[in-house]
């Protein structure tokens, strides 16, 4: 018979309430403080649902009416350079955490200060999707962001800001401040891959970070047991080695209580941790009817909650205590209510019967694209400087030019999967910086969706600048969420002001065998999704001086390399690695008057031995920055202008291919110049696959480079001598 051992979670699982004790312990202060927040932001979600049903919401109201007292009796004992991020349903954790940062304490009987009333306007404006709002609209109900009071930005996917949020509490622990950061999240998002990978990675790395979940037990209208056997949410965090609490958030001193229990550990470097909140929303998913309008919740279960309301929990028992009374809890709450239609009533006019938003407060249309990127930064050299050169490989000049930064740049960090192992990753790119740089260069689990949000989040902090590997460009899709969703839309979405300095690196790996999920070229990917810049270095000496360039710049940089050249040799400077290739300057690599090919990394050398072989007079052009607004259309128009023909060269499949776009933008911009449509050299519709013949034939090479040369010169009308017909 087998010799059974009970086991038993290494960290403690408490369920938290508080006592008549605590309450008559607690700081009047403190007391006073959550009932004003309460109040203020309860009549905050009410003028939202109101302007709602009139119809002036352009998009959901999530309301939080209900929850309040969660967000309240966290936020209220942190320190004003802790910080925030929320869900799609995060208006109250947003106005908890900037109320704490205009006023540490507030007075229930006092007026509310100016910045108090300002803040109020300049959220609502930016719900109501006005110039007004922190994002001058952009950012709506689900994308509040004020980096001062620390919100980082509550977010619309479900469990998307919660790596970004482990961005912040890495940033805060590399920096040595004991400052901590809070993510907030629902019931719906606990089950989600971001954030169980974050709780793995945070838990991992012991980063301060304080996991938040809101059971509000409905995920829209599927109710919790339906979703989860366990239905006690903190049992997450143990299973990750995280101390957890359950707690019930209808009680803001209880939340208050456990927050500051859990703090305590992320301050002393013992954490991450997990609170649970037991809380429930008066309203549907979005908008001003209950769940029980749409039959998914009983009315009987509503008015249970309702009668835990922790407004009036906080006033009954401050009441009780002698430290406020009925007339006062009254006054407040009218108070706060006038306040609240006095910020509405500046934001509309009247509109015969109805109400309508002033016009002269939306947005200037012509911002509608501003933003997308930051400037880029402006680069005295383009290109290596003179003197003395070395041969170098390509593997090796990359890691060359990452020691050199490193070395001078202390802000810099990198990670990836097993970047710190196999001399230098699966490539040898980051040889030697583990053991240069052993707290900076980190070797992650295998959770590209949670380490890609990291280092978006650590980027936006704005005192670290990460470089992530991804050991294969289509790994990105397991990433998608942080990589196109997260981190190329910030800067726009939260209104043209986040810096997003990172670095990703990738490998396009075709002609390796290693089948359709580790094949693809991401250029065409991404360069068809809002704002990314592309690099995509053909040579040692572009790649340290594109890599110089893209380390400077402000915002989400994509390096695209090739295994077909990292055994390359080339001539780099001997003693200088320091030198920029601005972004946004093409290579004239071979000129001529015949043909234009545009082209890039390991397709510019097979372009030019087909030049060569064909003996075809064509001016080959090497891209080397492919985001449509780096692209050089100097360079580019040059030529076609010279030629009159183009070919566009690259190597991955038709469907995720770069040059589609390419080419649109070379037929509206240069039409006239054209003797004929763009021409293209590309692979097969399907991805590459193991069979090393068919992987052969689904990408392009150098043969099908001469066949895609002599056809666009065939059908202008010039066919190359004894090319076939």
């Amino acid at each position: 018979m087998p010799r059974r051992e009970k086991l038993q979670a290494q960290v403690p699982w408490t369920a938290l309430r508080s006592t008549p004790a605590d309450w008559k312990a607690a700081d009047p202060a403190l007391l006073g403080s959550m009932l004003t927040q309460l109040h203020l932001i309860r009549a905050f979600e009410e003028s939202v649902l109101e302007l709602a049903g009139e119809g002036l919401v352009h998009g959901p109201a999530h309301s939080s009416i209900g929850q309040e007292g969660g967000a309240v009796g966290s936020v209220i004992g942190l320190r004003g350079s802790d910080q925030v991020n929320g869900s799609h349903r995060g208006h109250h954790q947003f106005l908890a955490k900037t109320l704490s940062y205009l006023a540490p304490t507030f007075d229930p009987t006092a007026d509310f200060a100016a910045p108090v009333e300002g803040m109020l306007h300049r959220s609502l404006a930016e719900i109501l999707g006005l110039e007004p709002g922190f994002g001058h609209g952009r950012g709506g109900s689900m994308h509040l962001r004020w980096i001062e009071a620390g919100a980082l930005g509550t977010n619309a996917i479900v469990g998307g800001g919660v790596p970004l949020a482990a961005g912040a509490a890495m940033a805060h622990k590399l920096a040595g401040t004991g400052d901590i950061a809070v993510t907030y999240f629902g019931d719906g998002a606990i089950n989600i891959g971001s954030t169980l990978e974050t709780m793995n990675l945070a838990a991992a790395w012991s980063l301060p970070l304080l996991f938040v979940v809101e059971n509000n037990l409905y995920a829209v209208a599927t109710h919790v047991d339906e979703a989860s056997r366990e239905t006690r949410l903190s049992g997450r965090g143990p299973g990750f080695g995280i101390p957890a609490w359950r707690v019930d958030g209808m009680d803001p001193l209880a939340v208050h209580l456990a927050t500051q229990e859990a703090a305590a550990l992320l301050r002393a470097g013992k954490g991450p941790a997990l609170i649970e909140l037991e809380v429930y929303r008066y309203f549907h998913q979005n908008g001003p009817l209950p769940g029980s309008a749409f039959g998914y919740r009983p009315k009987e279960e509503e008015a249970s909650w309702r009668a835990r309301d922790p407004l009036a929990r906080v006033a009954t028992e401050m009441t009780a205590l002698g430290l406020i009374d009925d007339a006062a809890v009254a006054d407040l709450r009218e108070r706060s209510v006038a306040q609240m239609k006095d910020i509405a009533g500046r934001l509309l006019e009247p509109d015969g019967n109805r109400r309508r938003i002033r016009p002269d407060l939306w947005p200037d249309t012509a911002f509608v694209d501003v933003g997308l990127r930051g400037e880029l930064p402006s680069l005295p050299s383009d290109g290596p400087p003179p003197g003395a050169t070395v041969e170098r490989k390509f593997v090796d000049a990359i890691a060359d030019v990452l020691h050199r930064r490193m070395e001078t740049d202390p802000s810099i960090v990198i990670m990836g999967e097993d970047i710190h192992r196999l001399k230098g990753g699966t490539n040898g790119a980051t040889r030697g910086l583990a053991a240069a740089f052993p707290d900076r260069v980190l070797g992650t689990p295998i959770s590209e969706n949670a380490f890609t949000g990291l280092a978006g989040g650590l980027a936006m902090d704005g005192r670290y600048r990460p470089i992530v590997e991804f050991m294969y460009p289509d790994f990105m899709w397991v990433a998608a969420d942080q990589v196109f969703n997260q981190i190329g839309k910030a800067r726009h979405m939260f209104g043209g002001t986040t810096d997003v300095p990172l670095v990703l690196r990738s490998k396009i790996a075709m002609g390796t065998g290693y089948g359709s999920q580790h094949s693809l070229d991401p250029a065409g990917v991404f360069a068809t999704s809002p704002g990314w810049r592309i690099v995509a270095p053909s040579s040692p000496q572009d790649y340290i001086g594109l890599m110089n360039a893209a380390l400077k710049g402000r915002d989400p940089v994509l390096v695209i390399e090739h295994v077909d050249l990292y055994q390359m040799n080339g001539m780099i400077p001997a003693d200088d690695l320091d030198y920029t290739i601005p972004l946004g300057k093409a290579r004239l690599l071979r000129e001529g008057r015949d043909l234009t090919i545009l082209t890039y990394s390991a397709m510019v050398h097979r372009s030019l031995e087909a030049v060569e072989a064909l003996g075809v007079d064509a001016e080959i052009v090497d891209l080397r920055t492919l985001d449509r607004a780096s692209l050089d259309w100097e360079t580019i128009g040059a030529s076609v202008r010279k030629t009159h023909n183009v070919l566009i060269v690259e190597q991955g499949a038709r469907g995720t291919s770069y040059g589609a776009m390419l080419a649109d933008e070379l037929h509206r911009r240069l039409f006239d110049w054209l003797d004929q449509p763009v021409q293209r050299v590309h692979g097969r519709e399907a991805s590459p696959t193991i069979s090393k013949v068919l992987e052969r034939a689904a990408f392009a090479g150098r043969e099908e480079v001469m066949a895609g040369i002599a056809r666009a010169m065939a059908e202008r009308g010039t066919p190359l001598a004894g090319a076939a017909a």
